[in-house]
């Protein structure tokens, strides 16, 4: 229990990016609920949506980088790094990836449809909550920012 206590609640930046995490996740299960109507359980551990875990994360990383060690330190620098190319990966390849799961889905329920129900529950749709618009990336980023703003260093 202890090694639990001083890995996680001893640790500034760890605490604040996980925390960061967490928020993103329910935030991202609270707006799909209220856009869709129905509760989906995978929104809190899923990928896309909005906002951005990852970016939440990581740029709660940062700020707690910037404020527990400083602007010129290595973990800033590290974390910043980090955080763009995580970012960018979250618009680029992984929004890409979405947006032809969109396509191959389609397709592949176009091509299926005269075929009868037990051939076409065989197929799985691929996943398309993979990647992130920009302003969902930025809302992320904004609420890790935030959350690692109103945390105390300790």
């Amino acid at each position: 229990m202890r090694f639990f206590q001083t890995f996680c609640f001893g640790n500034y930046m760890l605490s604040v990016a996980l925390l960061s995490w967490l928020a993103a996740q329910v935030c991202k299960t609270i707006i799909n609920y209220l856009l869709c109507g129905t509760f989906e359980i995978e929104r809190m551990y899923g990928a896309g949506g909005m906002p951005s875990a990852h970016s939440a994360l990581v740029c709660s990383l940062t700020m707690a980088a910037a404020r527990g060690e400083g602007l010129s330190s290595p973990f800033f620098a590290l974390s910043f790094v980090l955080a763009a190319i995580v970012m960018y990966d979250a618009m680029g390849v992984r929004h890409e990836t979405g947006e032809q799961a969109k396509v191959l889905n389609k397709l592949l329920d176009d091509w299926l449809a005269d075929e009868p129900d037990s051939v076409r529950e065989q197929h799985r749709k691929l996943k398309e909550k993979v990647g992130h618009t920009p302003f969902e990336v930025l809302s992320g980023a904004l609420l890790g920012i935030l959350i690692a703003v109103i945390v105390p260093p300790a």
